[in-house]
């Protein structure tokens, strides 16, 4: 186990990415807390996602930006190499074909920071989450 020396707690990995002291209340105000590096590209996801699906509730569920109706449609996240979107295992089944040059897993996207982020495609995802997921609420 490793203890963060900043705030005290306790992970599994050895300097685990985590929030020391409160969480972030806003969208805007956990991508103010990122690095420069991924601001930018954070900026960008959300304006994609908010275009996309303007009619969703805007809130920080887990410690990441979420677009909730009902229930959480869609979040993401920023890491070191990589921003991580979380449209759901539906969702990476209905976009595997689009998908196919970005790592993915049960539920996850990466997007490095050394490739072009698919803006459009994100906006397409979110607005799938919401036509999808949004129903089944």
């Amino acid at each position: 186990m490793w203890e963060c020396p900043k705030c005290g707690r306790t992970f599994k990995n050895t300097n685990q990415e985590h929030y020391c002291g409160e969480a972030p209340k806003t969208i805007e105000e956990y991508i103010e807390r990122q690095t420069e590096q991924a601001k930018p590209y954070l900026v960008q996801i959300n304006k994609a996602i908010k275009s996309a699906i303007p009619d969703t509730v805007e809130k920080i569920s887990w410690s990441m930006p979420t677009y909730w109706k009902k229930r959480n449609l869609i979040q993401f996240a920023a890491f070191k190499k990589h921003i991580g979107l979380y449209p759901g295992p539906d969702a990476i089944e209905a976009f595997a074909e689009r998908l196919k040059e970005y790592k993915t897993s049960k539920g996850t996207i990466q997007f490095p920071y050394d490739k072009p982020i698919p803006f459009e495609l994100i906006g397409e995802i979110a607005k799938w989450c919401e036509k999808e997921r949004g129903a089944q609420a």
